[in-house]
C-alpha cells in the first residue's frame, strides 16, 4: 500500500500501452488528465498520495477535482475525458490488487449534447477533390488529389490515410487498415482511388524505403494530419464550403452517401471500423433530418 501515485500511473500508463495497445494520443491525454487529478488530490487531501490515500478517495474527493476543472473552462467532453481516465486507473489498481475503491464509479459522467456529423454535399465532396488537383507543383497536386480520394472514397481517418507506407502502392483491390483500439478491417479500393494514389506515387521526387510513409510534406517529411487540415482550410476558401469541410468531413460524406445510396447500416458500419452500431446509425439521421426539412419545405401546409 506504500506505492507512490507516480509509480502507480506509470504503471498504469505502461500497461494502456502494451495490453490495451492504446493510442500516443490517448495515452497522452489521459496521462494529462490523471497527472492533474493526482496533482489536485495532494493538495485537495494536504499530504502525500499513495495506494493508501487513493484507497480512501470518496466521490465527493472526485467531485472536487471536476469541479475546479469546471471552473478553469474545461468543458463537459473535457470532465467526460477525465473520468474515463479516473475510471480506467481505478479498474486497474483493482485488478492489480492494489486498490479496490468504487467511488470513481458513483461520479455522474456529464451529458454531452448530441450533434450530427456535418457531410460535404455529393457535389462538393467532387469539387474539393477537383480543384484540389490546381496546386503549382504537380507532384503535390498528384498528391493532394489522391489524399483527399483516398478519404472520400474509402472512409479513413485521416490519421489511417497518412499511416500508409511506399510499399502499399499500387494499391489492391482492398486495403486492411488497423483502426481505434488497433481493430483491424477489410476497405474496398474503388478504381478511382487506385488510379489518383498510382499517380501520385509516380510523381513522388524523393526516394524511400518500402516502410517510409507513402504521404509526404513539401520537403520530403511525413505528412502531417495539421497539412492536410491546412489543405482543407485553403478549399474551404476557394469554395465557399462549411467551416466544417474538414479531412473527417469526408469519412462522414463517405458514410451519408453510402447510406443514402441504399448501403447496408451493417456494411458501412464495417467500412468505418466502427465498435457500436449506434455510432453509425448517426448517418441515418441525417439523412432522416434532411428528409424532414425537404417535406416542411414543400408540404402546402409546411
Amino acid at each position: 500500500m506504500g506505492q507512490s501515485a507516480k509509480e502507480l500511473s506509470a504503471a498504469w500508463l505502461k500497461t494502456l500501452s502494451e495490453e490495451r495497445r492504446a493510442s500516443s494520443h490517448t495515452l497522452r491525454a489521459y496521462g494529462d488528465d490523471l497527472g492533474r487529478f493526482l496533482d489536485f488530490q495532494k493538495e485537495h487531501l494536504g499530504g502525500r498520495v499513495d495506494a493508501r490515500a487513493l484507497s480512501k478517495l470518496t466521490a465527493a474527493d472526485i467531485r472536487a477535482f471536476i469541479t475546479d476543472r469546471r471552473t478553469r473552462g474545461l468543458g463537459p467532453r473535457g470532465v467526460q475525458r477525465a473520468l474515463s481516465a479516473i475510471r480506467s486507473f481505478f479498474r486497474h489498481l483493482a485488478r492489480e490488487g492494489v486498490v479496490d475503491n468504487p467511488a470513481p464509479r458513483a461520479v455522474r459522467t456529464p451529458r454531452i449534447p448530441r450533434t450530427l456529423p456535418r457531410p460535404l454535399s455529393e457535389a462538393d465532396a467532387v469539387r474539393a477533390i477537383e480543384d484540389v488537383g490546381t496546386h503549382d507543383i504537380e507532384w503535390i497536386a498528384a498528391r493532394d488529389t489522391a489524399l483527399l480520394t483516398l478519404l472520400y472514397g474509402c472512409g479513413l481517418r485521416i490519421s489511417e490515410a497518412l499511416s500508409l507506407r511506399r510499399k502499399d502502392a499500387p494499391l489492391r483491390a482492398s486495403l486492411s487498415i488497423v483502426g481505434k483500439g488497433n481493430k483491424e478491417r477489410i476497405v474496398p479500393v474503388l478504381p478511382v482511388v487506385r488510379e489518383a494514389i498510382d499517380a501520385y506515387a509516380a510523381k513522388i521526387p524523393f526516394s524511400g524505403a518500402p516502410d517510409a510513409p507513402l504521404f509526404l510534406s513539401r520537403r520530403g517529411k511525413p505528412m502531417s494530419a495539421r497539412e492536410a487540415q491546412l489543405l482543407m482550410q485553403r478549399l474551404r476558401g476557394r469554395l465557399g464550403l462549411s467551416e466544417r469541410a474538414t479531412p473527417h468531413a469526408l469519412r462522414h460524406s463517405f458514410a451519408t452517401h453510402l447510406l443514402a445510396g441504399g448501403g447496408d447500416l451493417r456494411a458501412v458500419q464495417e467500412l468505418l471500423g466502427h465498435a457500436s452500431l449506434s455510432t453509425t446509425q448517426t448517418y441515418t439521421e441525417i439523412d432522416t433530418k434532411k428528409l424532414m426539412d425537404v417535406y416542411a419545405k414543400a408540404h402546402p401546409r409546411g
